[in-house]
């Protein structure tokens, strides 16, 4: 069974802890911080109550963990599909139309690479990644003309909780670098770069697509996965009804 809400087992005092970071690293920011449970209109609406409106939407909510497939009950798809999709269709419905109103906004959904290389051990994860791409696509059509772009950040793996993932598949008697290799090399085998990847290689395209600078993205499955999609052009742009 799934452990309690992560906002109430040190969700605040992680929310307070990165709220007080960016305030030492940007000077004079006005930062607000909000935990909610984003996975229930509840926690949306404390969001919008305490937030308002919003110009850069970045909906980076996600839970993932290996699972054999057929050992996936109807709970635990359900589980996945509300906290790593509909938490982001619901922002997405929340803020949309004001960003629309205005002429201007960016709305981020982080997917991953694992949205069209489907990881055996991660079905489900998988699966809510593919959804985004959908859901992206669906909502920057109806932003339309007007000023608005929505997209996708495929990530590839990456060096957060991902770490102890990575060493609940190869063991823990390894040092974290050979552990690391060992990962990328017997389950990420595809990799260029063949480590993880560091948040900020993130951090920066997200920054780019929610500038003024990225006026044209908009639909787009953009990729920081360390090239381990085995493609050239990604098939995101099909001109259907």
């Amino acid at each position: 069974m799934p452990g309690p809400p992560w906002w109430s087992t040190g969700g605040k005092e992680k929310t307070n802890a990165a709220a007080d970071g960016v305030r030492t690293e940007v000077p004079g920011a006005d930062v607000t911080a909000v935990a909610a449970d984003l996975a229930s209109a509840d926690g949306a609406e404390a969001l919008r109550e305490r937030v308002g409106e919003l110009d850069i939407l970045v909906n980076n909510v996600g839970i993932f963990g290996a699972r054999p497939v057929l050992e996936i009950d109807d709970d635990e798809w359900r589980r996945y599909f509300e906290v790593n999709v509909l938490s982001a269709v619901r922002l997405i419905r929340m803020y949309l139309p004001g960003m629309m109103d205005r002429g201007f906004g960016r709305m981020l959904n982080v997917a991953s690479d694992s949205a069209v290389v489907t990881p055996v051990e991660m079905v489900h994860y998988g699966m809510t990644k593919t959804a985004l791409l959908a859901v992206t696509r669906g909502y920057a059509k109806a932003a339309a003309g007007t000023g608005v772009t929505v997209n996708s950040v495929m990530a590839g793996p990456t060096h957060t909780p991902v770490a102890d993932f990575a060493r609940e598949l190869v063991g823990d008697d390894l040092p974290w670098d050979a552990a690391q290799r060992r990962f990328m090399k017997e389950h990420r085998p595809y990799s260029l770069i063949q480590r993880l990847i560091e948040p900020p290689e993130i951090g920066n395209l997200v920054v780019y697509l929610s500038s003024e600078l990225a006026s044209a993205p908009t639909g787009a499955a953009v990729r920081a996965d360390g090239g381990h999609i085995d493609s050239i052009v990604p098939d995101t742009g099909h001109h259907s009804v």
